[in-house]
């Protein structure tokens, strides 16, 4: 963040229809949001990552000249590349974009017990807020990439993943420190229940 640059931060509470909006209110969360440092925008939405939602953050972004965005919703696993997408659709380095998961991680563990659920939603986005005050703009680059692999170990595991690699089209090297493959299973006579050469 330049020095003289200042922070602009929306935040985005999700409902995630009765997810979230069935245990805790996003609109008490939002407005609690919105009186943190640097926040000047504090919305909640039904879904956030559809649609209607999404196109409020990127109209808010270029609106409300938004330089840093903490969503509030579901699985960071799920949707950080949705929001991504969304911040930078509106000019805005994805990376000045922070999620924070209050269904899993809150409303869902937490749904017997509202009062502390809320609690627990609101210290999450603060803690969000003050994570993105902090970020920096990123760059996405790449990194050229080998496909091939070496698989250490010439027993019944070792050989099956080396055969599901190189049917992956992975160039594969098997590894082993033995005179021959096999492992273990290449020590016994017979196998057991269809006693059968076990090599």
């Amino acid at each position: 963040m330049a020095d003289n640059e200042e922070l602009r931060i929306g935040v985005y509470v999700c409902s995630c229809g009765s997810n979230i909006g069935g245990v805790i209110d996003p609109g008490k969360v939002a407005e609690y949001a919105s009186h943190l440092p640097g926040v000047v925008l504090a919305k909640q939405n039904m879904y956030m990552c559809g649609d209607p939602g999404q196109n409020m953050i990127r109209q808010d972004i270029i609106n409300e000249d938004l330089n840093r965005i903490v969503i509030a919703a579901c699985s960071v696993r799920m949707h950080e590349p949705t929001f991504r997408a969304c911040v930078a659709e509106a000019g805005l380095n994805p990376f000045l974009m922070e999620m924070t998961n209050i269904r899993e991680q809150d409303t869902w563990v937490h749904s017997h017990e509202p009062e502390a659920a809320l609690v627990k939603a609101k210290e999450m986005v603060s803690a969000a807020v003050a994570k993105v005050r902090h970020v920096e703009p990123l760059q996405a680059i790449t990194v050229p990439v080998t496909k091939k692999a070496m698989v250490i170990g010439g027993g019944v595991a070792g050989i099956e993943a080396a055969l599901d690699l190189a049917e992956a089209g992975i160039h594969t090297y098997l590894v082993e420190k033995e005179l021959s493959i096999g492992g273990t299973m290449a020590q016994l006579n017979k196998t057991f229940p269809t006693m059968d050469c076990s090599i």
